[in-house]
């Protein structure tokens, strides 16, 4: 039985969408077991799973304007933190937040703690494309400074990740970059693509453009986290944008614009579908002994559900398990 400790508190949408979303998976999955962490009189309200799912009642909660260091420290009972405790403990297995990134970030590696070997644990998210394949991205701002190391360290960790969790026997890895030749970019780009061009357990493809990312370039892109945080940010808010200026546009149409939307409907509803991140889960921050997972604080009951489908992936495989093992290797 897989067990998850989820921080039913933190997310603009807290409690109902991450109970409803607790609620789907348990009725769907019959092999996971839900710690939900928070105030109880609140989650009960929207709970509708009995079986497999416990509620430990705490009145305190890491707010999204919290110092994320000095929360995790003051606040030792906030929802987050027992649920990270929890799976420090042994207790469960895997924690999920769609609060405070820099809090969670802080409890996965005060609390949950690294993989010994992994100098900085990357913040990975699963990215569409138009192929409907998608992309994982690393770092994407858990960090706001990296080494060569850490870049080349992201790109193990990516492909395992690709590999295990979504099937990819050999994945294919792409450094981000201002131009595919070699040659491109900065100092760090340069040493890294220098370190991943050698390593031969690599699938490496070169540099990548951010214009190429949804046409499917790479299973795999590795940039800094500063970098990845603007990259991510710029699709989220283009995919919104071209969402909202068509259906402005075909409400403002008059009525040959809503009977050309009729007959186009499936392939809006394709549009939109293949514009949509939720459905890959959240973020990982991958480098921990244990799957720690950041939903979107926007995250409604479906993302969240989606979101404990990618945790029971990432257990049934024993992903994080197995990147352990390579990185002791070394």
């Amino acid at each position: 039985m897989k067990i998850i400790a989820v921080d039913a508190m933190g997310g603009d949408h807290a409690p109902q969408a991450i109970v409803e979303g607790v609620n789907r998976a348990i009725a769907e999955f019959k092999d996971i077991e839900i710690q939900l962490y928070g105030d109880e009189a609140k989650i009960k309200q929207y709970l509708t799973a009995t079986e497999r799912v416990s509620i430990i009642h705490t009145d305190e909660k890491i707010n999204s304007d919290d110092e994320p260091a000095k929360a995790i420290r003051r606040k030792k009972n906030a929802s987050m933190v027992l649920a990270a405790k929890s799976v420090k403990d042994g207790q469960a297995h895997a924690v999920l937040s769609a609060g405070n990134t820099g809090a969670l970030l802080a409890a996965g590696l005060f609390v949950v703690g690294r993989i010994k070997g992994v100098d900085r644990p990357g913040l990975l998210s699963t990215l569409p494309t138009g192929d409907g394949n998608g992309f994982d991205m690393l770092d994407l701002g858990a960090n706001a400074e990296n080494t060569a190391k850490h870049l080349h360290q992201y790109a193990i960790l990516g492909s395992f990740y690709a590999k295990h969790v979504r099937g990819i026997s050999s994945p294919r890895i792409g450094l981000l970059n201002n131009g595919t030749e070699s040659s491109k970019g900065d100092p760090l780009r340069k040493e890294v693509y220098e370190l991943l061009s050698a390593d031969e357990s690599l699938n490496f493809v070169g540099n990548v453009e951010a214009r190429e990312l949804l046409n499917g370039v790479a299973d795999v892109v590795v940039t800094d986290g500063f970098t990845g945080n603007a990259v991510l940010k710029s699709i989220e808010g283009t995919a919104l944008s071209i969402m909202g200026q068509l259906k402005s546009a075909i409400q403002s149409g008059g009525l040959k614009a809503k009977i050309g939307a009729f007959f186009l409907k499936d392939n809006l509803y394709s549009l939109k579908g293949s514009l949509d991140y939720s459905s890959a889960g959240g973020a990982v921050l991958f480098g921990l002994k244990a799957p720690v997972i950041k939903a979107h604080g926007s995250s409604d009951a479906t993302a969240i559900y989606y979101t404990i489908k990618q945790i029971k992936k990432m257990l049934d495989t024993d992903v994080v398990a197995k990147s352990v093992a390579a990185f002791t290797e070394e």
